[in-house]
């Protein structure tokens, strides 16, 4: 007789999320939901007469991170609840040029008929307690397979270099330190979240100083 542990039995709930029909519908909304960053890309290239776009990439959350985010937020961490409470299971990066650039891309991404914009949230202008900052566009595609079509929920962040820049370092050392540790750290990160914003405003500045000459 086997014994299940609390976490193997979460880890068996979640299962579906490793169906391979699900993989690869989630395959096939990071890869339209990148090619429809690149093609909003191409349109602001031609308005601007520069790329606004340094890099897209997408990722599916793993079960562990899945179910760490159902037990945060306060419920059973099950394929149906995660499935329908957590809209960030499939999610896509776009890393732009200038802040500007984050809201001209938003704009024509809004404009696309076949993407549903559920939710916007900007914490650019309206910053996370720990400092983090970029717009998240919370959206649905139309997937096509095995003869049926299915809105998929993604999440698209949209941010500047540096803020990738703060959010990876963040990442990288608010969680590996202990409870304490992370405070400490989380303190000092926030201070300098505040210089990364005054460093993608001077460098918008610029750009418009160079544009203007």
């Amino acid at each position: 007789m086997t014994i299940r542990t609390d976490q193997t039995a979460k880890n068996q709930d979640l299962m579906g999320f490793q169906d391979s029909a699900f993989q690869v519908k989630s395959s096939c909304a990071i890869s339209m939901l990148t090619a429809k960053i690149k093609i909003a890309d191409a349109e602001l290239s031609l308005k601007l007469g520069r790329s606004v776009l340094i890099q897209a990439n997408g990722r599916v959350k793993s079960t562990e991170s899945i179910c760490a985010k159902c037990q945060k937020k306060g419920f059973l961490p099950t394929y149906e609840n995660a499935l329908e409470r957590i809209n960030d299971i499939i999610g896509v990066r776009a890393v732009c040029s200038f802040e500007d650039d984050v809201y001209r891309m938003a704009r024509v991404l809004s404009s696309h008929r076949d993407l549903k914009i559920l939710k916007k949230k900007d914490y650019i202008k309206t910053p996370k307690s720990s400092g983090y900052r970029s717009l998240h566009l919370i959206v649905e595609i139309p997937v096509y397979f095995q003869g049926e079509m299915e809105w998929v929920r993604a999440e698209i962040q949209l941010r500047t270099p540096a803020m990738d820049f703060w959010a990876g370092v963040d990442h990288q050392l608010r969680y590996k330190k202990g409870r304490k540790e992370a405070f400490l750290i989380g303190e000092e990160l926030k201070q300098y979240s505040q210089v990364v914003a005054e460093l993608d405003l001077k460098m918008m500045e610029l750009r418009k100083r160079i544009d203007a000459i």
